[in-house]
């Protein structure tokens, strides 16, 4: 017996990026959610649980503020899943932040600052 999941949870996963972006776009009426882009889901291989991860523009404070806003509409999130997709359990969502453009930034800032020290050596 295969144990490997297969694509579907690849598919499912796109399939919840694309419904919690439509409900960002047209019934998300919370004003602490703030710009916010969904960069991701990764979904259990059995397909329980959904881990969405969203970039906030704006600082800290606001990012915080925007993921739990999204936490609380995780209901209306999942009825709007359990609309798009054809399961017969609606995985449970979850929210994280995505910081990689923070850490790509940070890196690239290091970086630089490596190279200017290399060449004030020189």
């Amino acid at each position: 017996m295969n144990k490997t999941p297969g694509r579907r949870p690849q598919r499912v996963a796109e399939a919840i990026r694309a419904a919690v972006a439509e409900f960002l776009v047209a019934e998300a009426r919370d004003p602490r959610i703030g710009l916010v882009t969904v960069t991701g889901v990764r979904v259990t291989a059995d397909l329980k649980r959904a881990v969405v991860s969203v970039m906030v523009h704006g600082d800290d404070d606001a990012k915080e503020q925007s993921r739990r806003a999204l936490t609380h509409a995780a209901g209306a999130i999942q009825r709007t899943i359990g609309a798009h997709l054809r399961l017969r359990v609606v995985p449970e969502v979850a929210f994280e932040l995505d910081r990689e453009l923070e850490r790509a930034s940070r890196i690239n800032a290091l970086l630089a600052k490596l190279h200017q020290t290399g060449e004030e050596r020189d």
